[in-house]
């Protein structure tokens, strides 16, 4: 079977792709070629000189929870310094990356196509600071697993900005790592250089590019952990269970006080390309660790139909008003620790405090999901590089 080239690929078989200077690779361990091997070392046996490792979330090697990286040190396959930038922005992360002593920074991460995933957020504040420091800037594209057709969700609001959300993208955006760099390049000004995928079509899910699906981060197993993740990570947000510490986080929801009338009532929505099971699981750890949880695993029959935004958005409407008394909105981030003021987790995830205001008072929220679009529908800068 052929496969899409990503940009590491092209990188790895012509280095002169990228200009030269003292190299600094953001990766984790999706950070591959279709062969397996990882970037840096593929980049190192090209002759890329490469100085230096940065991690995101998670860390360069992928062991950290979610709210964590990983500890600094050096890389034993490649004997390069690793550099944590996670919760790190302005002047700290500027303080990181000049003491790397780096003249380009090249970002080698796969995103799963949803706008409160934070690695979206660390090549946004890479970029800046590049730009702020005078470095050259580049993003090694790669697929969006959700394909590139449709956009769902609404646009972040400027008062509910964090490191789940700097600009007003959708919930599930619709572009290519690459695609977002230039619409953030509109007002951060980098010297940006995107190399670009060969052989990806919009139209494809990530079973149509040929290559391997390596776990983005720990609770992201699978291309079908992603395909849900726009709807149910919003479930993050509350007091319900969203699946962590379990095998199938985000495709398991529930709580220790739902009983069986929570599927039920699901299922009665009729929502396209989706039923839900009626199951039990013990988390764990995260959410109710240890406890016997009653709730759903989500199954998606039909991924053309299936509109995550609009699962997770029903899936919060059922749990407020069936089980008010339990439910609760959460001011904790995934690690548990306080989050920019205490502010709501789910007016962050979400983009705005809508979601939550119309769900409290009662009223259907469901109307705040505006119709599934093509993303050139919501881009207001940058341009699409893929037909």
């Amino acid at each position: 079977m052929s496969h899409v080239r990503t940009g590491a690929e092209r990188l790895a078989n012509d280095p002169d792709l990228l200009r030269g200077g003292r190299i600094g690779l953001v990766t984790n361990p999706t950070g591959v070629l279709p062969d397996l091997t990882p970037t840096a070392a593929a980049l190192q046996a090209a002759g890329v000189p490469l100085a230096a490792l940065f991690g995101p979330e998670h860390g360069i090697r992928g062991t950290a929870q979610a709210g964590f990286g990983e500890d600094t040190g050096r890389d034993p396959a490649t004997g390069l310094p690793v550099l944590d930038t996670y919760g790190r922005s302005g002047d700290a992360l500027d303080a990181v990356v000049a003491a790397s002593g780096v003249d380009t920074l090249v970002f080698d991460i796969a995103d799963v196509g949803t706008r409160f995933y934070t690695f979206v957020w660390t090549m946004h504040d890479l970029m800046a600071s590049a730009a702020r420091l005078g470095l050259r800037f580049a993003v090694l594209d790669r697929p969006n697993p959700l394909g590139g057709t449709r956009a769902e969700g609404p646009a972040l609001e400027p008062s509910c900005a964090s490191f789940v959300g700097r600009a007003p993208l959708p919930v599930r955006h619709g572009l290519t790592l690459g695609e977002l760099a230039l619409l953030f390049n509109e007002s951060i000004g980098a010297d940006l250089t995107v190399v670009v995928m060969e052989g990806w079509r919009r139209s494809m899910r990530f079973a149509d590019t040929g290559l391997p699906w390596i776990m983005p981060s720990v609770n992201m197993p699978t291309p079908d952990t992603a395909l849900v993740y726009p709807g149910t990570g919003l479930v993050e947000g509350t007091s319900a269970s969203e699946g962590r510490g379990t095998t199938r986080p985000f495709e398991l929801i529930g709580a220790p006080w739902l009983d069986g009338g929570f599927a039920a009532g699901l299922n009665g929505l009729g929502l396209p390309g989706v039923r839900f099971r009626d199951t039990w699981y013990t988390p764990a750890f995260h959410k109710h660790a240890g406890a016997a949880v009653r709730g759903v695993q989500v199954h998606v029959h039909d991924a053309e139909a299936f509109q995550p935004v609009l699962t997770g958005v029903s899936i919060l409407h059922l749990l407020r008003s069936r089980w008010p008394e339990q439910f609760a909105w959460t001011t904790a981030d995934p690690a548990g620790t306080g989050v920019e003021g205490g502010r709501h987790f789910i007016d962050l995830l979400w983009g705005s405090p809508s979601l939550r205001e119309r769900t409290d008072a009662g009223d259907d929220p469901r109307d705040l999901c505006p119709s599934p679009c093509h993303p050139e529908a919501w881009l207001y800068g940058g341009k699409l590089l893929y037909p």
